[in-house]
């Protein structure tokens, strides 16, 4: 279901862009920059938050970090993962697949300055396996996602 999500949204959003899915899986930031041929850091890594009672999406560089000051700055709180289990209930998406795109309800989301080190980010696709090769600034509009300054 994760993977024809997200190819609908392409299909209904950005016809142009298409799904890449490999033989092998890309769950990890390194295991999806050697499938895809990038940098780790351009392996856009979607974080899936609790703030509160919300649920929020972080994507940010593979190498980059959440810096808990900063985003306690902008949040007024320390950021707390969603529990593995609650993953793919809240986002549609399996762990290792989660990305900003197709989501089984609409949540917020943010994009780290981190990702604009590149012309081109690589983020998943819905599934262990399956990706996208997007402008960061594309998929922030895309996803009417606010840009934020929140890892090291």
């Amino acid at each position: 279901m994760s993977l024809q999500s997200v190819r609908a949204f392409f299909a209904q959003n950005a016809p142009d862009i298409s799904v890449i899915e490999l033989d092998v899986s890309t769950a990890t930031v390194d295991m999806a920059a050697a499938g895809h041929g990038v940098e780790p850091g351009q392996i856009a890594k979607t974080l899936a938050i609790r703030i509160g009672n919300e649920t929020v999406l972080i994507v940010a560089g593979g190498r980059a970090r959440l810096d808990n000051k900063k985003f306690k700055a902008i949040f007024s709180t320390k950021p707390r993962m969603l529990p593995l289990d609650e993953v793919e209930a809240e986002t549609g998406h399996p762990v290792g697949g989660v990305c900003p795109f197709g989501l089984a309800r609409p949540l917020r989301v943010f994009c780290d300055l981190s990702l604009r080190a590149y012309d081109e980010v690589v983020p998943a696709a819905g599934a262990i396996h399956a990706a996208v090769r997007i402008a960061p600034d594309r998929m922030a509009a895309l996803t009417n996602a606010e840009w934020l300054d929140v890892c090291e």
